[in-house]
């Protein structure tokens, strides 16, 4: 299938800001309705998803492939939290694992340039506004898609450019039909 690549729209997503400020909001992302949201209502040809690599994840990179998005991995470091509780805590410090995507997506946003039309930033993350702003000033900004209000100060001034996925969650939640409703017997 040949894109018109005048008329191409390429989404760069930041899986883990995305993941983590829907589930702030107390929900959970169906990634497929995501996909078919992102070519229906903006014509998203290619939809890059950016995600840290962990081995134990190898069935949801690949379900994430299936349903359309074009996965780039970033090798993970595990970081020791130490905690902040009194020595005698029983508790051990946490490892929390980064899988820091920011560079890949300036990068790959970059590298495409020539190949889309328009470009939609899936971030809230303020490290990004360098790239918002070549791409709003180059005009292949899109849109901005935030996953919630909690979004960098640094966005406000692309208000307009701005698209709450929150606001959204009718539309693209998740719902396990096996835990929807629990029937009791008689």
């Amino acid at each position: 299938m040949q894109v018109n690549k005048q008329l191409s729209t390429y989404a760069f997503i930041d899986s883990q800001n995305l993941n983590l400020g829907i589930q702030r909001m107390g929900w959970k992302m169906d990634w497929r309705k995501f996909r078919q949201y992102l070519k229906k209502q903006h014509k998203v040809d290619r939809a890059y998803m950016f995600i840290g690599y962990m081995s134990d994840n190898e069935a949801l990179y690949e379900y994430m492939h299936e349903l359309g998005y074009l996965i780039v991995l970033k090798p993970t470091i595990d970081v020791i939290n130490p905690d902040s509780k009194e020595d005698n805590s029983e508790e051990k410090d946490k490892i929390t694992v980064k899988g820091n995507v920011d560079a890949e997506i300036v990068l790959y946003a970059m590298k495409e340039l020539a190949n889309y039309h328009k470009a939609i930033i899936v971030s809230g993350d303020g490290d990004f506004f360098s790239l918002i702003e070549y791409l709003d000033n180059i005009k292949k900004l899109g849109h901005i898609m935030v996953p919630n209000w909690q979004y960098s100060s640094l966005l406000k001034q692309y208000e307009s450019k701005i698209v709450r996925l929150d606001k959204l969650r009718k539309q693209l939640a998740y719902h396990d039909k096996n835990n929807s409703k629990i029937r009791r017997k008689p």
